[in-house]
């Protein structure tokens, strides 16, 4: 049977038949279903030598698989090309240590959450990113959750950093005395966004709610626009978090999934960002305690116009 990705191509293909015979043709897509698949054979050469003492090994592999047609076709894609994105692997990979924040748990992990990134580059690597935070806070293609969820227009949950002494005393008091109350996450340093991604994630909050059980909190997201300012911070604290990124223009977001475990719901969950990923609406990266998700730019037109409609035009 077709996957979901090949079957809205086809359909994509047969309407264009009625097209001006001028029309320019349309330059093929990467085979992101055979990239994701030789993403993940890739890891089984991988897996067996994870010591700093494998490392030529492991450099050794990379070169010989960044080079072939399953990857090349995305990694050519890329505003720098395959050579400049087969580097900065290597660069990854030689600088890796593994530490309790990174969702990098190992060097496989790593190459994974590298790898399956560059389809977010190969998408937004040519957009302008958020060089500050001024720049993210001040951003007019972005929209502000706080008012949004004033509004009771938001179906899904976040919740904003400590910013004093004060707040940051009562949650951790609120973990001691309750400590399973909500995900354990710092939270969001900026509760902004791009229209296109609040629409997805109402969207995937009415269904998340609507196919799991009544005792279920809502979807809970942990990350959405960043700044490169900030990206590079996280970097030097130890996370995975890589570059270029599409949470630096505003096209990603971060959804919790360790925490729905206690409602046996992370299944559910999982389900269904990999069903918006077999429709090429997103891209989806495990990342342990939370999943990357960030939008394709087919989905961009009809998300905008899905937030328009809700938001009341």
């Amino acid at each position: 049977m077709p996957s979901q990705e090949v079957t809205r191509d086809v359909g994509s293909r047969m309407r264009t038949k009625g097209k001006r015979p001028d029309a320019s043709p349309r330059i093929p897509a990467p085979d992101l279903v055979g990239y994701r698949a030789a993403v993940a054979d890739l890891l089984l050469e991988v897996a067996p030598h994870p010591g700093p003492e494998d490392l030529p090994k492991v450099e050794m592999l990379l070169t010989e698989r960044l080079a072939g047609p399953e990857l090349g076709g995305v990694l050519a894609a890329l505003p720098g090309g395959a050579a400049e994105a087969a580097h900065r692997l290597r660069l990854e990979v030689r600088d890796y240590r593994p530490n309790n924040r990174s969702s990098a748990r190992n060097l496989s992990a790593l190459i994974r959450i590298y790898l399956l990134s560059r389809i977010d580059v190969m998408w937004w690597g040519r957009a302008p990113g958020y060089a500050t935070e001024a720049e993210v806070l001040n951003s007019r293609e972005l929209v502000d959750l706080e008012a949004l969820r004033r509004n009771g227009l938001l179906r899904f949950r976040y919740r904003r950093q400590a910013g004093s002494l004060l707040t940051r005393a009562t949650r951790a008091v609120e973990r001691r005395v309750w400590p399973h109350r909500t995900p354990r996450t710092a939270g969001l340093r900026f509760a902004r966004t791009r229209p296109e991604a609040v629409a997805l994630l109402n969207q995937l909050g009415v269904d998340f709610t609507g196919r799991c059980a009544g005792a279920t909190p809502p979807l809970w997201v942990t990350s959405l626009a960043r700044s490169i300012e900030h990206q590079h911070r996280l970097r030097a604290l130890g996370y995975a978090a890589m570059l270029p990124s599409a949470h630096c223009v505003g096209y990603a977001m971060d959804i919790e999934m360790s925490w729905f475990r206690r409602f046996d719901a992370h299944g559910m969950l999982a389900a269904l960002l990999l069903e918006r990923q077999g429709w090429g609406d997103v891209n989806v990266i495990d990342e342990g305690q939370a999943w990357h998700v960030c939008v394709s730019p087919r989905a961009v037109t009809r998300l905008r116009r899905d937030f328009s409609t809700a938001m009341g035009g």
